[in-house]
C-alpha cells in the first residue's frame, strides 16, 4: 500500500529543517480518508501509531459522518478538502503521504506541496481544523444557515488561512535558497489573483456561495496575496494571535451584514 518516496535535494534540505526524520510514503490508491485497516499498515513503516481522539461534545448534533469519525477512536488518516498531499503525526515520527492522484500533478508544485508540509509540521499546528476550533466549533455551526458539510467547508477554509498566516513566511524565505521551490509557491499564487479580485461581486451576483468564497480566499493566504474585504480581516495579525475565537467572530459579524 505504501512505498517511500525519494527527495530531490533541496526538498530533503526542507525536511531537515523543519520535520527532521519524517517519513515520505507514495500511496498506491487515491483516498480522502484512509480506511482504518489500511491505516493501520502505517505500523509496519513506522516506529509506532499514537491515535488521536477528540472529545465529542465539541460536535454539533448534526455533524458529517466523516467528521464524527475523526473525533472517535478510529485511526483515521485525511479528511475530505486534504489534497494531494496529507501528513500526520498520528504516527512516530510523523508521515506525509502522497496520494496516488499526485502521478498527474506537476513535479515542481507537488514538490512544493510536500514542502508545505514538511513545514506545518515543524511550527506546531494542528493537524486538522477539529482540534483548531475544539468546542467553538459548535458556535461556528450556529452561524449563518449553514447545511452540515457547509459548516464543515467553512472550518476546514478558516483553519487553512490560520495556518498559512504561518507558513507563509518560510516560503518567503526560499527565494535564493531553494529558488525552484519558492517558484512553485509564486507561480501556484498567481492563478489564483483574477479570481481573488472579483470575489465579493461573485458572490453579490450569486456566481458562487459565500462558503465557496471563503474557501477560495482562505486558499490564497498562504500565498501571501492581498484579499478583498470581507476577507482581508483574516489576513491579520489579529487572527493569527487569537485563531479560532477570532475565527468564530468574523463567521458571526460577516454572515450578520448578509442577512
Amino acid at each position: 500500500m505504501f512505498e517511500t518516496r525519494s527527495l530531490p535535494a533541496d526538498l530533503a534540505a526542507v525536511r531537515d529543517e523543519h520535520a527532521p526524520d519524517t517519513l515520505v510514503l507514495d500511496a498506491e490508491g487515491d483516498f480522502e480518508t484512509l480506511p482504518p485497516a489500511v491505516a493501520e499498515d502505517l505500523g509496519l513503516v513506522v516506529e509506532s501509531l499514537d491515535p488521536a481522539v477528540y472529545p465529542t461534545d465539541w460536535l454539533p448534533e448534526h455533524t458529517p459522518r466523516q467528521l464524527r469519525r475523526y473525533a472517535g477512536s478510529d485511526f483515521t488518516i485525511g479528511m475530505p478538502g486534504d489534497g494531494t498531499v496529507v501528513w500526520t503525526r498520528q504516527t512516530v515520527p510523523p508521515t506525509v503521504i502522497c496520494k496516488a492522484r499526485a502521478e498527474g500533478t506537476p513535479e515542481e508544485f507537488l514538490d512544493f506541496l510536500i514542502a508545505e508540509a514538511f513545514v506545518q509540521i515543524g511550527a506546531d499546528v494542528p493537524e486538522h481544523c477539529l482540534p483548531f476550533f475544539g468546542e467553538r466549533y459548535r458556535e461556528l455551526a450556529a452561524v449563518g444557515d449553514l447545511a452540515p458539510s457547509e459548516t464543515y467547508q467553512l472550518a476546514v477554509a478558516l483553519f487553512e488561512a490560520w495556518v498559512g498566516l504561518q507558513t507563509r513566511e518560510v516560503f518567503r524565505d526560499w527565494q535564493g535558497q531553494h529558488d525552484r521551490l519558492y517558484d512553485a509557491w509564486t507561480d501556484a499564487g498567481s492563478r489564483l489573483t483574477d479570481r481573488l479580485s472579483d470575489l465579493a461581486g461573485a458572490v453579490a451576483r450569486g456566481e458562487m456561495s459565500f462558503v465557496a468564497a471563503t474557501e477560495f480566499a482562505c486558499s490564497a493566504v498562504k500565498h501571501d496575496l492581498d484579499l478583498p474585504a470581507p476577507f482581508s480581516a483574516l489576513d491579520t495579525q489579529a487572527y493569527r494571535d487569537h485563531g479560532a475565537d477570532y475565527a468564530v467572530r468574523w463567521a458571526e459579524k460577516t454572515f450578520e451584514k448578509l442577512e
